[in-house]
């Protein structure tokens, strides 16, 4: 039914902007002076929503239409890496808010002194997968360190994992064993007084076969903490079984290579100048803050044209 009423709405969606041509082809064939603004301001309208649905036709991956799960972990650089992985997860938060996208985050662990260790949002919305598939890798930060009383330049990373949410509709796709699985429940971290979770509603899930650990604290229901802790267990699980076809398929051609885990894929310079630069399109920008403030579509584009 989900998949019906999606096919349903891009039907619409096709249909009312064919229909927006013919009004104004019928438009251009008045060859009415008077109206040449109207059409001119119509043509650029259509243009653009041409040129928009012509790069959506890229995301044409088996998961691109899907909902994304986000997965944020502080790297080498101590608290200034924690500070980094919350700049990040304000950044996506932001993106999701301008592009309509509905989010909800899962599951957080704060740093002991500022920042985050680890953050797991989910991020709902059609083609939320394809898009944010461009940001999964190593990502770079310098800057001058407000941690640091002498103020020397420092460098983060932290490690951006996007996993498709299609599993979770799709039982048949990754089933789990439940003699696979152990479970520990455990009171949720806070900021304490009144705050302090009085109950034991926290679920670490241990895939045994796997050693995939996934932790979910954030809702006070243990039940709601168990059920997002395994749709995310499940969408670890369906990257790694579409990881071994890509490898096995890579094999078969004689063109696999080994992916190096810890190389960044974007620098986000602060100081000595200001510039984010992606490192797999080239792509870069001196505007650094509209960046970090979640303008990141052009770079999400230039991945997926540099990738067709």
């Amino acid at each position: 039914m989900k998949r019906a009423s999606a096919l349903r709405e891009e039907i619409a969606d096709w249909r009312g902007f064919a229909h927006k041509i013919s009004d104004a082809s019928e438009l251009a064939g008045l060859a009415d002076e008077s109206l040449r603004a109207e059409l001119e301001s119509e043509v650029t309208v259509i243009e653009a929503e041409l040129d928009k649905r012509s790069f959506a036709a890229m995301l044409s991956g088996p998961h691109d239409a899907e909902d994304a799960l986000l997965a944020i972990h502080a790297g080498a650089g101590g608290t200034d890496s924690q500070d980094w992985t919350a700049i990040l997860m304000r950044m996506y938060l932001r993106w999701a808010e301008r592009n309509g996208y509905e989010t909800d985050i899962w599951d957080m662990t704060e740093g002991e002194e500022a920042g985050v260790k680890s953050v797991t949002i989910a991020v709902t919305g059609r083609y939320a997968f394809g898009y944010l598939r461009s940001e999964k890798g190593v990502h770079r930060l310098v800057r001058l360190s407000p941690f640091d009383s002498a103020r020397r330049r420092h460098t983060s990373f932290a490690l951006v994992e996007i996993l498709p949410q299609a599993a979770m509709d799709s039982p048949d796709e990754v089933y789990i064993e439940p003699a696979d699985l152990k479970i520990d429940v455990y009171r949720s971290s806070s900021a304490g007084g009144q705050n302090v979770q009085k109950n034991a509603t926290a679920i670490r899930l241990t895939h045994l076969p796997t050693g995939i650990v996934v932790t979910c604290q954030n809702e006070r229901s243990q039940t709601q903490n168990r059920e997002n802790a395994m749709r995310v267990l499940r969408s670890r699980l369906l990257e790694i079984k579409t990881a071994e076809k890509e490898e096995e398929i890579a094999v078969l051609r004689g063109e696999y290579t080994k992916a190096e885990w810890g190389s960044q894929i974007r620098s986000y310079v602060l100081h000595p100048y200001q510039m984010v630069k992606d490192h797999r399109t080239e792509h870069e920008t001196g505007n650094t803050q509209a960046v970090l403030d979640g303008d990141l579509n052009a770079f999400m584009e230039a991945y997926l044209r540099h990738g067709s």
